[in-house]
């Protein structure tokens, strides 16, 4: 049966990848041509596989095929064809299976793109890829079979779980997945460097953009998830610190440091060996980030039920750690760096002090996330550490790394003179009064304060770095501003398109600074026609609708809000409770929501008596949240900038370059 034949598939891929491994390694150190393509054609048939594995999972799913367990613990016929499709990563087995696919396509784009290029790194580039490929394999065979009968042919299935029946569950796992899963790219090219001993720059140029790519993904995906939370978990909030949410975030803060370290190496040859060590954290953290949510260590309301992988990833991480360390240790000799930092006020030493702040900020998440299972087994009590301490700990940690994302660029290699100083810091300086002065005349509050007087010295930084840009091809071409701003992104995009992703970061922070800080709520039970007031917002409850669904029911209050001030209708919010047929005891919430650039009204659906005849509601006022969403789409614009291909430069213009950016010089 077909069935039978997506294992037997699986366990067949299992083989080559280990073949693939043995094929890599030793044709690289005996320079066997037939080996090391032998390599190669193991990666694409890997992948061929795995497709072909999840392509039959897939076709299990969209046609009811209960006789395999995955689908009827995740599916239901009801169940609409979309999230049947999703449901290959809503669940243990299929969301392994997917890590794999998503692994093996990257692997074989990577050979395909260099099966011409690094000729003595690429056998070891295969070989490591394909051992995390040989790892997920071996857990899809041995311990998560996504292809198990369950003995009988029920006639539904179980359904999916109720908080992934989201259109942002159907994206955001994937943008997720293409970050974490890519980040094994640059480690193999890192490992493949160091046992070849090929660690000149050539291996950090090269994974550049194979760096850069996911991390945009994994950006988005993060992006994507906090709308997902502020969307369907309706708590007025959109980061609670969750553990499934820090591992996402853990191998996030140290891509980004690992990118903006290796401008260093480039430009000075300086912290090569600092740069192997980020790129193998983050590809552990991605790890480590996996078997939180898959091993139950950690409780989530987006982790995986408890199941027999545990002891897998815990084998498989102590390879990574002991494994990598050894290597590194008998190639440091190798890592010498060429120069030190000749100054303080250089921006070689800022980047330093930015991949500290990444490194510090990284350790507090990871230590309060996994504290309470430290405590558990140290003291026999879990002691849960809440976002406050987050928050306090980490809030003062990014206020200085958003200070830095705005000096960096302003500083010159090795040391920047008094003169540069005044020439490059007046305006950012009282762009950055000016915004302070006038945030505290509106609302006197000490760190909001400060938080938007330094985005406003980070977006006058970018405003002056491209009106220089701009003004001086203007002076050597006749451009128009518009045409020299293209032209600047074309010819020289790490550069500029660094400072686009800086600007939406920016946004990030006025977002997170807005809804911290002057966030307002109200709980209210209202009767049909009555009225709340909060801020300067009036809400006029309706009455209860009901809709019925393919397999739920969605009860919706129906609330008109109006606009105290000009007196006119700002639209009708919609809140949903949604109890589903197959898990009525898991009802989930759908928040009513009118956004604007100002500030988001957001109510809630707690709870109805008498038919629907009163209602109770959660209302929250949520300043300038909007800007987080418009920062993530702008992030990935920046990203694609810095990341696409562009003409050669001359190095001149690229020692000369201010950024301080993912992907720059």
């Amino acid at each position: 049966m077909i069935f039978d034949i997506g294992h037997l598939i699986l366990l067949t891929a299992l083989v080559l990848a280990a073949f693939g491994i043995l094929a890599g390694y030793f044709g690289g150190q005996r320079r066997n041509t037939r080996l090391i393509q032998s390599s190669f054609n193991a990666v694409y048939a890997v992948a061929g596989l795995v497709l072909v594995a999840a392509a039959i999972l897939w076709y299990g799913l969209l046609t009811d095929a209960f006789q395999l367990s995955y689908v009827w613990n995740h599916s239901e016929r009801a169940l609409p064809t979309f999230y049947k499709f999703s449901a290959l990563w809503g669940g243990q087995a299929g969301s392994l299976l997917f890590w794999c696919l998503l692994l093996s396509v990257y692997s074989a784009v990577v050979a395909f793109a260099n099966r011409h290029r690094h000729q003595v790194i690429m056998p070891y580039v295969n070989s490591v890829l394909l051992t995390t490929s040989l790892f997920f394999l071996t857990l899809l065979v041995f311990a998560a079979d996504p292809f198990k009968r369950v003995g009988f042919l029920p006639p539904d299935g179980q359904g999916l779980n109720p908080l992934l029946q989201n259109y942002w569950m159907i994206i955001h796992p994937v943008m997720l997945y293409l970050g974490y899963v890519g980040m094994a790219v640059p480690f193999a090219f890192a490992v493949g460097a160091l046992i070849s001993k090929r660690l000149d720059n050539e291996w950090v140029r090269t994974v550049r953009r194979w760096t850069l790519i996911p991390w945009m993904f994994l950006s988005a995906g993060i992006i994507m998830g906090s709308q997902w939370a502020y969307m369907e978990l309706g708590w007025g909030g959109y980061w609670a610190w969750d553990p499934v949410e820090n591992a996402s975030f853990l191998p996030w803060l140290t891509g980004t440091a690992f990118l903006h370290s290796i401008i260093i190496q480039e430009q000075r040859g300086i912290l090569k060996v600092w740069n192997v060590v980020l790129i193998w954290l983050t590809y552990f953290l991605v790890i480590l980030g996996t078997f939180t949510t898959r091993s139950g260590v950690l409780e989530s309301v987006h982790s995986f039920a408890r199941s027999d992988v545990g002891p897998y990833f815990l084998g498989f991480l102590i390879i990574i750690v002991f494994g990598f360390l050894w290597l590194l240790f008998d190639r440091l000799p190798l890592l010498r760096g060429e120069h030190a930092i000749d100054s303080y006020s250089s921006r070689e030493a800022a980047f330093l002090a930015n991949n500290w702040l990444f490194a510090g900020i990284a350790f507090a998440t990871l230590w309060g996330t996994f504290f309470p299972m430290f405590s558990e087994i140290l003291t026999g009590e879990r002691i849960s550490v809440a976002a406050p301490f987050f928050n306090k700990v980490n809030g003062p940690l990014f206020l200085l790394l958003l200070l830095l994302m705005g000096v960096a660029p302003l500083l010159g290699w090795r040391h920047t003179s008094m003169a540069a100083f005044r020439k490059q810091f007046t305006f950012p300086i009282l762009t950055a009064l000016a915004v302070g002065v006038l945030v505290f005349v509106l609302a006197r509050s000490l760190y909001p304060v400060i938080g938007l007087a330094i985005c406003g010295f980070v977006v006058a930084t970018i405003v002056q770095e491209y009106v220089r840009g701009a003004m001086a091809r203007r002076t050597t071409t006749g451009e128009n501003f518009l045409v020299a701003v293209a032209n600047l992104w074309s010819r020289n995009g790490r550069r500029y398109g660094g400072y686009i992703v800086h600007l939406g970061i920016v946004m990030i922070g006025v977002a997170v600074i807005g809804n911290e800080f002057y966030q307002q709520s109200l709980s209210v039970t209202l009767a049909e026609g009555e009225r709340a007031t909060i801020g300067r917002y009036e809400l006029v409850f309706q009455g209860m609708e009901s809709n019925r669904q393919a397999n739920l029911i969605e009860f919706v209050g129906v609330i008109d809000a109006y606009n105290l001030d000009s007196g006119k209708q700002v639209g009708t919010l919609l809140p949903k409770r949604n109890i589903y047929d197959k898990t009525p005891d898991m009802p989930t919430s759908e928040v009513g929501l009118h956004m604007s650039p100002i500030e988001d009204v957001y109510v809630v659906l707690n709870g109805w008596d008498n038919g629907g005849a009163s209602a109770t509601f959660t209302i929250y006022i949520n300043p300038l949240t909007a800007w987080m969403w418009v920062g993530g789409i702008i992030l990935v614009i920046g990203t694609l900038i810095a990341a696409w291909p562009h003409a050669t430069r001359r190095r001149t213009e690229s020692v000369r370059g201010l950024a301080y950016a993912p992907g720059d010089d």
